[in-house]
Formats: structure tokens, sequence, C-alpha cells
């Protein structure tokens, strides 16, 4: 079976069968339409919805490690909210009505109006096969700015993956979710992607994980008493620096850097060591030693590349420094925009006052309100009493 995609700017060009294809329509100033028709056949029957929603990451005290090239590896991150959110809404076909069609309501970069995730939405589609016999409308959303180094493009993946996956036979495990995330990456797209992302937008929580072989991996939940994660989410905060950045132009210079270095190279066992001991500090409730292991693991990053802590990083964390934050993270891949997670001390008033000034010196920085998210991908589906299909 053959079908067209239909792009309102240009004619539409031959699609091969059961193929899914993205395209960007600027009609739509919320973001992202990608759609995909093929000839169906004249059926009806009753919509269903079905909702997910995975969170973000900070904080990821030994990122970088859980990479082809670090070969092996250990990290500790954070999974926070606010969650990216997948709705897809079914039915059965009528003749001539696209197969699937998309909303990425607000994943377009700002700075050209592309959309940000549209051949990651494109590949994770393609790889669930979604039967023919339905028309499928999906929306996401993510409060999350694009490019924020926060593991976005996992999360959105994930969540895709999974509100997916209730349209095909048997059911996948939050774990197959995450590889099938990671592959959707690495292999559909090609691009240089760690697995930890996509493992925390799966489980959820404040995890240790040990890659033993990439990308094979041990994922286990921090054990810390209510009130420690009570407090750990008063204390951090989020700075989102303006700018999207692409981590993966950052990977290559590290990666050229190390190419000759070898996994058990002093960058990356400084960075693995930052992992079991934020693990440590956050099971004792002892922030000032989860600041610390913050800050050195801050510290190494910008020893595997002078580009990862940017001018714009640097000018937060002095700020952050001034008012006694605890300690800092620059997110992800770093480089140039992005995000920076801090750990604040006791005060909550102080606290404020640092990200006053923060917001201050620079109308492009500001505070991403975040709060802990206990549980990873989570699905589940109505059917609806009056929702009709969006058009």
């Amino acid at each position: 079976m053959r079908g067209r995609l239909y792009d309102r700017r240009r004619r539409p060009r031959k699609l091969a069968a059961g193929a899914a294809a993205v395209v960007v329509c600027p009609a739509r100033p919320q973001g992202a339409i990608l759609c995909l028709r093929m000839k169906g056949k004249r059926q009806h029957g009753k919509s269903r919805v079905i909702t997910s929603a995975a969170p973000i990451r900070v904080c990821d005290n030994g990122g970088w490690t859980d990479t082809w090239f670090a070969r092996y590896g250990r990290v500790f991150h954070i999974a926070v909210r606010p969650h990216v959110e997948v709705q897809v809404e079914v039915r059965r076909r009528t003749s001539d009505e696209p197969h699937i069609l998309v909303n990425a309501e607000n994943l377009s970069n700002s700075n050209d109006g592309e959309a940000h995730g549209g051949p990651l939405i494109e590949a994770a589609i393609a790889r669930m096969i979604v039967p023919e016999e339905f028309a499928v409308r999906i929306s996401i959303f993510s409060e999350a700015p694009v490019g924020a180094s926060t593991g976005t493009s996992a999360s959105v993946t994930v969540a895709l993956l999974g509100a997916l996956d209730r349209l095909t036979p048997g059911r996948l495990s939050p774990r197959e979710i995450a590889y099938l995330a990671h592959s959707v990456e690495t292999e559909a797209l090609g691009r240089q992607s760690g697995i930890q992302d996509q493992l925390c937008a799966a489980y959820g929580g404040a995890n240790y994980i040990e890659i033993d072989r990439y990308p094979h991996a041990r994922v286990s939940r921090v054990a810390a008493s209510q009130e420690v994660l009570w407090e750990l989410e008063r204390r951090l905060s989020l700075v989102y620096l303006g700018r999207a950045h692409c981590s993966s132009d950052v990977h290559e210079k590290v990666i050229k850097c190390l190419a000759d270095s070898g996994p058990d190279c002093k960058q990356l066992e400084g960075l693995r060591r930052t992992a079991g001991a934020s693990r440590d500090a956050l099971s004792a409730g002892d922030f000032a030693a989860l600041g610390r292991a913050m800050v050195e693991n801050t510290e190494a990053q910008a020893r595997l590349h002078p580009d990862i802590i940017s001018v714009d990083a640097a000018r937060v964390i002095e700020v952050a420094r001034r008012h006694g934050a605890l300690g800092w993270k620059v997110n992800g891949a770093g480089g140039e925009g992005g995000s920076v997670t801090i750990l604040g001390g006791d005060s909550s008033a102080r606290a404020r006052a640092m990200l006053a000034e923060v917001e201050a010196a620079d109308p492009c920085f500001r505070r991403l309100p975040v709060s802990l998210s206990r549980e990873g991908l989570r699905v589940w589906e109505r059917t609806p009493d009056s929702l009709p299909l969006a058009q």
C-alpha cells in the first residue's frame, strides 16, 4: 500500500509502503503539524484517548560516562516535573482520511521556527508500526523549553512510544521503552546519545545507574526518607540560559579529544566518582556533600572540553556562589545554551534573592519551576464522552 505526504507549502511526494513521515506546517503557529496520508477503507468506530507522561532530568552527575566511548559508567540523576505529555486520539479510519496527524505544540525552535522534534517523532512512529486501520491524532506538549539540556528529547520519545504501544499487540515494560527510545536516537537517526536520559524518563525518581557495558545498565532508586526528598525539592532550582543547545555538537568535540584516551582516562574517572558520592549524600540527607559532588562534576566537565561550561553558565554559577548555594551542575552536555541546576542552602529567602538576581542579570535567563517526579512513564486510556478528534 502506498500513500502521499501532504505539505501545504509544496506538492505531495510519494511515500514507501508503511512509512511514517514528518513535515512542518508553518500555518499553525502553535507547533509543527505532521501529516501522513495513506489509502484507507471506509470504517467507523468509537474513538479512544490514550495519554502518557514522562519526566525530564536534572543534575546528571556522572553524565558522559553512559556513552559508547566511555564503555562503562556511573550516573546519578533526578527526575523532575514539568512532564512531557503525549495524547493520542484514535478511531477507525474513513476513506481518504490521514493515517497519522501530529501536533508538536511547542517543540519548534524559536530561532528558526523549524520543528525541533520532527525527525525524532517520525522515527519513533516508524518504529511502532501503527496499524493502518486507525486514524491517529497525536498531540505533544512540553513545558520545558527546547534544548534546555534536561533530556527533553528522550522524554518526548519515551512518552510517545509508551502511548503508541497501546495500539500494538502486547505491552512493553518501561525498561524496554527506554531502550527502544535510545535505539531511535542512535540507530534510526545516528545521533550521539547516552542511555541515562531515556532511563530517567521511563523510571522517574532519583536514581543511581551502573553501566557495566554500554548501553546495558542497572537502575537503582536512591534510598532517601520522605523528609529528605521534600528538602531536596525545596532546595532545587533550574535556570534556563535562554538558548537551545545541540548536545551532539558538543559530544563530537569531546569525542575527538578523548578518542585516544580510552575509557579509564582521568577525565571520565573523575565524573564517575561524583555519581557515587551524590547517591551516598542524598541517602544520608547530607546536602552539603551533594552540593560538593555537583561542583566537582561541573569542574570535571570543564576538564573534558573548555566549551562545556559556557560564559552564560559561569555567570549564573557566580551569582549562585555569592548567595551561598551549596552546589551547581551544568546540565547535560553543556556548551552554549541549556540550563544549570542549583542546590540552595538553608534559607529559602536567600534562594529567592539569588534567582531574582540571576533573572535580572540577563533578560534571557529565567527560572523554570520544577518539582520531584517520583514516577516515570505513565500511560492511561479512556473512551471520551464528547471529545472530538483534533482538527
